[in-house]
């Protein structure tokens, strides 16, 4: 891969078949503001504050292909009785001047505290969060669950989504067939690397048949999964290759850690356990405290913390990479570019300032807020927000009530 150090962030970039006003992307975070049924005004507002602060593209998180792949209550699940209200989003972020992608996935063992039925996943292993054991997925529930993302991604296109993100990171059902320590099959989905990505390659070639040409398909994969015996970086780098190989993806985002078991791998800075306890009721809440140190321990924040991993599948790899993690000076990214990476993705940084990319336009020395306190975190199941901001600032009612 050539690198060129005269990349402009701002200019336009192309994705697949689809170009984007620049190569700023507001990474997928669960918004807390879905009802379950539909996709409503504040939704649409929260992500309108980023698309009018001048992100290329931003990511309406996450969307569940099966009622069973919910990794929290009130989240979407794609179906064809929300095409209406889906272009209702579409066409409020084209309208701000950026594009609309849309993260599909399946949480998969992190669904097991969500309800009955929940907490699929490879193997038999304890889910902590909702004191009971996943259940192994099936040769049944693998063909429909492959079907279930392409049927999902068909009403995307018809959506008006620009991209589909399929979400193979974070400990959910994708990302824990790749995990050696979550994967303990002994069939075709299990053992070597080969086998323990066939569920990702299954599921990025029907949604690519199901999608079509017209759109940009994307996944989010973990480079590492923050836990012994969990998915490395060799590991990783030869299921990327694959996916490569295979050409049903236009870019991968990369990332690591897991909502199963090591959520703070993603987020670096402060470990907000007491806010999070207190959103769970007992005997979840004492769990959570008791368990705090391994589930959520503290790692110190560095600007742009996933590099030195992201450059080993650059080095590796031919195909458009996206950089997430700890992003919030303008200089990173134009460096990151320079090195090769054709995206760069950020999440806090935007809850903190939903202008932030029109800010560094006029302010290039201009750091990000973000202080990395992760409160945002807790605030998730009322409407994800920067408890820094006044709520009188924040894109519709989030975080009001």
């Amino acid at each position: 891969m050539t690198t060129d150090p005269t990349i402009d962030p701002f200019e336009p970039a192309t994705i697949g078949p689809i170009t984007l006003r620049n190569r700023f992307i507001k990474a997928a975070t669960f918004e807390g503001l879905g009802t379950g049924k539909d996709v409503g005004d504040d939704l649409i507002d929260f992500h309108r504050a980023v698309a009018s602060g001048g992100v290329g593209l931003t990511t309406l998180a996450f969307c569940a292909v099966s009622r069973d792949g919910r990794g929290a209550p009130k989240e979407l699940i794609v179906r064809p009785e929300l095409v209406v209200s889906l272009r209702r989003f579409t066409e409020a972020i084209n309208a701000d001047g950026a594009a609309a992608a849309i993260q599909l996935g399946h949480a998969g063992p992190v669904a097991a505290a969500v309800g009955r039925g929940g907490g699929l996943a490879p193997s038999r292993v304890f889910a902590p969060q909702a004191l009971r054991f996943t259940r192994p997925a099936t040769e049944d529930d693998l063909c429909r669950i492959v079907d279930d993302f392409g049927a999902a991604a068909a009403i995307a296109v018809e959506a008006g989504f620009s991209v589909i993100e399929l979400h193979f990171g974070h400990g959910y059902l994708v990302s824990s067939f790749l995990s050696p320590k979550l994967n303990r099959r002994t069939d075709r989905w299990g053992g070597s690397v080969e086998r323990r990505a066939r569920l990702a390659r299954a599921v990025a070639e029907r949604v690519r048949e199901r999608a079509g040409s017209s759109v940009a398909v994307t996944a989010k994969l973990n480079m590492a999964d923050g836990v012994a015996g969990g998915l490395w970086l060799d590991d990783s780098v030869a299921t990327a290759l694959l996916l490569e190989a295979d050409g049903t993806l236009d870019a991968l985002e990369l990332t690591g850690g897991s909502s199963f078991q090591n959520p703070m791998y993603l987020f670096r800075g402060d470990a907000p356990v007491a806010e999070m306890a207190a959103l769970f009721p007992q005997p979840l809440r004492l769990g959570l405290k008791l368990t705090a140190r391994k589930f959520m321990p503290t790692y110190p924040f560095e600007e742009a913390f996933f590099l030195p991993y992201a450059r080993q599948f650059r080095d590796a790899l031919s195909m458009p990479l996206v950089l997430l993690g700890g992003i919030n000076r303008l200089d990173t990214v134009t460096s990151a570019l320079a090195e090769g990476f054709q995206f760069v993705a950020m999440a806090r940084a935007l809850l903190r300032e939903p202008d932030l990319v029109n800010r560094w336009r006029v302010e290039r020395q201009h750091e990000g807020l973000c202080v990395h306190c992760n409160k945002c975190m807790p605030s998730i199941y009322r409407g994800t927000h920067c408890v820094l901001v006044p709520p009188e600032e924040r894109p519709g009612r989030i975080g009001s009530s």
